[in-house]
């Protein structure tokens, strides 16, 4: 079956020289019948050079982003398989089969590869950071996965060309993650071993910033794919505040029948009035969220599972 099928081993790269010959090598004398792609995203290294010389087929992406390197990576490349992983050594080549045989055998559109490792190479504040987004996104979506930001993923034919990519940096992985959970596509997670970068490797995550951004792509994909659950938390927060401010008004004018606070009384209706607007807004956006999450099933299902 896997001699049959065209697989695609994807490497996101920017400023990997240090790394990028090894994990080359490493992903082929484990899956040597796949075809390596090296997506190159402006690195000032020999990182390009250092890739095709290890005879992989390099591809440039201009636009900064690993987003961007994703989106291109799902548009250029036809295969039946598609295998993702970065190109700094730490992901566990060995568990590449593993992770495809799901694809292969039709069981999932999507794998994880769950990484596992030691606080040197998985920081506690990582992995703080990475349990919390998880519990974020299980509690929005009604359930969850164990690694949201893990590079490390199998793909489906199907999913590589009906995933509409928006993202343009690292917070491509919750993007995938939660498109899955709102497709409900069949999806498994599998541990494997995360590893510690080669000497002259750096991160390019920026934990502050790439952090707030994830979030905000998180609460941004919640409120586009369940607008009424989104729209109807924001109108009864404040609807709540409306309360706050409309309640003595109300006691004060049935203990006196005088309202002499008619400025705070003007306020608690206009914040009424705007929690009602919100959530008939919610309402009505729910309809076009379903039409929409209609659309990318249907465009989903189009896609032929083999080429």
């Amino acid at each position: 079956m896997m001699k049959r099928l065209e697989i695609a081993i994807l490497f996101p790269c920017y400023n990997e020289e240090a790394a990028i010959a090894k994990v080359i090598n490493d992903f082929r004398s484990v899956l040597p019948e796949a075809s390596i792609y090296v997506f190159d995203n402006n690195s000032k290294d020999r990182s390009v050079e250092i890739a095709k010389d290890a005879g992989a087929r390099v591809i440039l992406v201009p636009l900064q982003g690993k987003g961007n390197v994703v989106r291109r990576m799902f548009a250029d490349v036809e295969a039946d398989v598609y295998l993702m992983a970065d190109a700094d050594c730490t992901y566990d080549h060995t568990r590449a089969k593993d992770l495809i045989a799901p694809i292969i055998s039709g069981e999932a559109d999507m794998v994880v590869g769950t990484r596992q490792g030691a606080d040197g190479s998985f920081p506690p504040g990582h992995r703080f950071g990475n349990a919390l987004f998880n519990l974020i996104v299980g509690r929005l979506f009604g359930r969850g996965l164990k690694d949201i930001f893990s590079g490390y993923r199998a793909f489906s034919r199907r999913f590589a060309k009906s995933f509409p990519a928006h993202s343009e940096g690292f917070e491509i992985e919750t993007e995938m993650s939660i498109y899955t959970l709102e497709q409900r596509l069949p999806m498994r997670e599998i541990a494997t071993k995360y590893g510690v970068r080669p000497a002259g490797s750096a991160s390019k995550l920026r934990t502050y910033r790439d952090g707030a951004r994830i979030l905000l792509t998180i609460l941004r994909l919640f409120k586009e794919s369940r607008p009424m659950a989104f729209f109807s938390m924001v109108a009864l927060l404040i609807g709540m505040i409306s309360f706050y401010f409309g309640i003595p008004v109300i006691v004060e004018w049935q203990e006196t029948g005088l309202v002499p606070r008619q400025p705070t009384l003007i306020l608690a209706m206009g914040l009424g009035l705007l929690a009602c607007v919100i959530f008939l807004c919610g309402l009505m956006l729910d309809s076009v969220a379903r039409t929409y999450r209609e659309t990318r099933h249907l465009r989903y299902l189009n896609v032929p599972e083999k080429r």
